[in-house]
């Protein structure tokens, strides 16, 4: 998904029979001359791809859920645009029967099913689209098309791709990863074009109480899809012109809310810097997890400096090691400022700092071989494990990481200075996508069932981590007291892998905020750069109920607040029912924004008195 040049007098273009593809230009050189930039400066613009979004509808049974071989596809709407175009150029519904006319849209009528379906490829094949999107299209449109285009006969239906002669087939398939469980589902090859079916991606990236595309579409667009029950759409399409027209506004939304949706998120940009961030083809972003991303960016950096990878077996192993620390919670309600302290990329930066690597891990005997003095030529890590400084090496990972980071200051800065919103976007989803990749390096050495495991990178790194944790801990209470002239004593109230929350007893909103960048500051400069702790934010009031278990208002600036923020909490959670979630938050407002406890228990009585409840 990047930029490469063809040097004029280095190709041939192909014409006629010697054309072994549908692209609109072929030409042949020898890859040799082939020059690729890197997505920078100028090369970082995104090409004016051409998207498809397309939806489907079947005239099924009563009951049934829609079968290829009795249920026949009775509309095909498209929504053809050209990236960083506002409009669509192409409006279109395929209709079985006639179908009274759409303003702005073309109706292509057939009397045949048959005849609809090859007008469609042969549509798609014209229209010639970089990138096909939609909602489930991987799971029911792709397979649904193919499957009842065979059941007719449909000939040449398959050839989608932009190779001639390879047929698209829809595969079961099954992907399985640590963050989405395992899932059943399919996939279908169309050599040439960008598949992206966005209830795929949003359920990967979002965490949403429903994935039906109505609830999706309220939740990030604020609009639904049109009013027309999945009952009644055989009904309208046995009806009259103007009942199938109903129907294929129906269907035509359906096929443009994707198109939104896709804007809105910035799905292609951020994708497509993930792709340009790991190496990885665009469509292994949706179909593998992360480790497939990280290996590239690991293989890359051995092929520079002429390492080789070893090509292990993927065993699934019991073997486990300690996690993150978690400070245990000093419960309660609290209506003084809680400052949140935070380490920026905190395991990123331990493997930074200590130079954590499979290449710079070494055994006690290698010690011995080499007379190595400890801490000048290698350290021992909390844990016992033995790295050697970079003094001796500098580890890939380092070097990686090093490099991940960098990127993602510098895009942050243009984005800062850009203006032309499709440029911001491209630098918003490049940034996101070198946070991800630098986030996902220390959990991929801990995947006992992966490529390249090395617990003792993984068990290293939380180990420094939990003693970075009590340490600061220790720091902050140690200075911020009343014996070192400050008006309380600091506590730390709570710690969670990378953040403390520290009770400096002032009820004064800015002085917090002056502690806390002071304490950030302080703290920082007894750890090895580029470990670094920031000061983000103050809970003020703010309700610390368990581990993982709390709100509060959430302050970035003393003037006013930015929002109410809850973690672990029934408002957040999926598993509970829409009336739990909506008590929760009336109550929550009441005690945090408005600051009345009182009121909100009474709120809690009054309601468990009307649900029948005696004790609540």
């Amino acid at each position: 998904m990047a930029w490469v040049e063809a040097p004029a007098g280095k190709y041939t273009v192909m014409t006629g029979n010697e054309k072994q593809s549908n692209c609109q230009i072929e030409a042949q050189m020898s890859y040799r001359d082939m020059i690729a930039h890197k997505p920078v400066g100028e090369w970082s613009k995104m090409a004016p791809l051409r998207i498809l979004s397309f939806d489907i509808e079947c005239a099924g049974r009563k009951g049934i859920f829609p079968e290829p071989q009795h249920d026949a596809v009775i509309q095909i709407a498209n929504i053809v645009t050209t990236y960083g175009e506002n409009k669509p150029f192409v409006r279109n519904v395929f209709c079985l029967d006639t179908t009274s006319p759409i303003v702005a849209t073309q109706i292509l009528s057939f009397d045949k099913e048959e005849q609809m379906l090859a007008a469609w490829q042969n549509f798609l094949v014209r229209v010639d689209p970089d990138v096909i999107t939609g909602y489930n299209i991987a799971n029911f449109d792709f397979p649904y098309l193919l499957d009842r285009a065979e059941h007719l006969n449909v000939p040449k239906f398959r050839e989608w791709s932009r190779l001639k002669g390879v047929k698209s087939v829809a595969r079961d398939t099954n992907f399985s990863s640590k963050q989405m469980g395992n899932r059943d589902t399919k996939a279908t090859n169309i050599s040439g074009r960008l598949q992206l079916d966005l209830l795929q991606l949003i359920q990967r990236d979002h965490h949403l109480r429903s994935y039906t595309l109505n609830s999706v579409c309220q939740h990030f667009l604020g609009e639904q899809k049109e009013d027309v029950h999945h009952s009644m759409i055989t009904e309208l399409f046995e009806g009259t012109p103007e009942s199938r027209r109903r129907l294929a506004l129906y269907c035509l939304k359906d096929a443009y809310l994707p198109q939104r949706l896709m804007d809105k998120l910035s799905c292609l940009e951020n994708y497509t810097e993930m792709a340009r961030v790991t190496g990885v083809p665009f469509n292994f972003l949706l179909a593998r997890g992360q480790q497939v991303k990280f290996l590239s960016q690991l293989f890359r950096k051995a092929l520079e400096q002429k390492l080789v990878i070893p090509n292990l077996r993927s065993e699934s192993s019991e073997e486990q090691y300690e996690g993150a620390t978690v400070i245990e919670p000093v419960r309660g309600y609290y209506d003084v400022p809680i400052a949140t302290l935070d380490f920026a990329s905190l395991y990123p930066s331990i493997i930074m700092a200590h130079n954590l690597c499979y290449t710079t891990l070494i055994k006690k005997k290698d010690v011995e071989k080499w007379n190595l003095k400890k801490d000048e030529d290698y350290i021992v890590t909390p844990n016992g494990d033995m790295f050697v400084t970079t003094k001796q090496r500098k580890g890939l990972l380092a070097q990686i990481l090093e490099e991940l980071l960098a990127a993602r200051k510098q895009a942050k800065k243009e984005l800062a200075a850009e203006t032309d919103p499709f440029k911001k976007a491209v630098l918003n989803g490049r940034q996101l996508a070198l946070k991800i990749s630098a986030n996902s390096v220390y959990g991929l050495t801990g995947a006992t069932n992966g490529k390249l495991p090395c617990l003792e990178i993984a068990s290293s790194t939380t180990a420094f981590g939990r003693q970075m944790i009590m340490k600061t801990k220790e720091e902050v209470e140690k200075r911020y007291c009343i014996a070192n002239g400050y008006s309380h004593d600091a506590q730390v109230i709570y710690g969670d892998t990378d953040s403390v929350m520290v009770k400096f007893g002032t009820r004064d909103l800015k002085e917090a905020m002056k502690l806390g960048q002071d304490a950030s500051e302080y703290v920082s400069s007894k750890f090895i750069k580029p470990i670094k702790l920031e000061f983000e934010k103050v809970y003020f009031p703010y309700l610390l109920i368990n581990k993982k278990r709390y709100a509060g208002l959430y302050w970035t600036r003393p003037e006013k607040f930015d929002k109410m923020d809850t973690k672990g909490i029934e408002t957040v959670r999926r598993d509970n029912c829409l009336l739990v979630q909506t008590v929760i938050d009336k109550v929550l407002r009441m005690i945090l924004i408005d600051q009345d406890v009182p009121g909100a228990q009474e709120y809690v009585s009054l309601f468990c008195e009307f649900l029948g409840l005696k004790e609540c």
